[in-house]
C-alpha cells in the first residue's frame, strides 16, 4: 500500500498536463463553492425553519406548518431530527438532506411527499418526547382510553393526521404558494403600483 506522501495529485513539473490539472481542480473547487453559496449550505446547520424552503417544493409544507399550533412550540428540527445527541442529529440531517437534494435536483419528487421509515421513527420518538405527559400518565386513561391498549403500537399521526401540516397535501393541490424568502432579493417582490402608493404616503 503506498504511503500518503508518495501519492501525487498533480502531474510532474514540466508536463503539459500540469497546467490543465491545476485549471480543472480550480474549476471544480470554484463550482463547489458557488453551489454551496447558491444552496445556502450553512443555513442547514441552524434550526431556522426557513432553511427548509431553500428547496421550493417544501413551500406548501412550510406554509401549512406556519398556520398550525405547532409553530409556536416546535420548528422543523424539533420533529424531524433525532435529539438523543448532537452527532446523531447532524448525521441524520446530512443523510436526509443529501437524499432530498438528490431527489429534488433530479426533479423526481413525488406529488405527495411522505416520510421514509427512518424518518417516521424519528418523528414518532419526538412526538412522545414532547407529549410524554399524555402517553404515560395514568390520570389520562379515562380521557384517552383508546390509547391505553396500543398507544405505542401505532404512529401518532395515524389519528392526528392534520397535525401540524393540515389535511391538504401534495404539490399540485397547493399551487402558487409564496415562499417566505424571495428567490431573488434584488427583484421587487411587490407590484410597482403598490410601491408608488406606499411612497406617496
Amino acid at each position: 500500500m503506498p504511503k500518503l506522501k508518495d501519492i501525487k495529485i498533480l502531474p510532474p513539473k514540466g508536463s503539459h498536463w500540469r497546467e490543465k490539472a491545476v485549471f480543472y481542480i480550480a474549476v471544480i473547487c470554484g463550482l463547489g463553492l458557488f453551489m454551496a453559496k447558491e444552496s445556502r449550505v450553512t443555513s442547514y446547520l441552524t434550526d431556522d425553519p426557513q432553511a427548509c424552503v431553500n428547496c421550493h417544493v417544501m413551500t406548501p409544507v412550510y406554509n401549512s406548518w406556519m398556520h398550525s399550533s405547532h409553530r409556536e412550540w416546535a420548528n422543523c428540527n424539533d420533529c424531524h431530527v433525532p435529539h438523543d445527541n448532537v452527532f446523531n442529529k447532524y448525521y441524520f440531517k446530512a443523510k436526509d438532506g443529501l437524499y432530498h437534494a438528490s431527489v429534488f435536483t433530479m426533479r423526481a419528487e413525488p406529488d405527495v411527499i411522505e416520510m421514509k421509515e427512518a424518518s417516521q421513527e424519528v418523528v414518532q420518538q419526538n412526538c412522545i418526547r414532547c407529549h410524554v405527559q399524555q402517553v404515560t400518565q395514568a390520570k389520562y386513561d379515562g380521557w384517552i382510553e383508546g390509547h391505553s391498549e396500543n398507544r405505542l403500537g401505532r404512529q401518532c399521526w395515524s389519528c392526528h393526521k392534520q397535525v401540524p401540516h393540515g389535511k391538504v397535501h401534495g404539490l399540485s393541490t397547493i399551487q402558487n404558494n409564496i415562499a417566505p424568502l424571495p428567490t431573488d432579493s434584488d427583484e421587487m417582490v411587490i407590484p410597482s403600483w403598490l410601491a408608488e402608493a406606499v411612497n406617496k404616503e
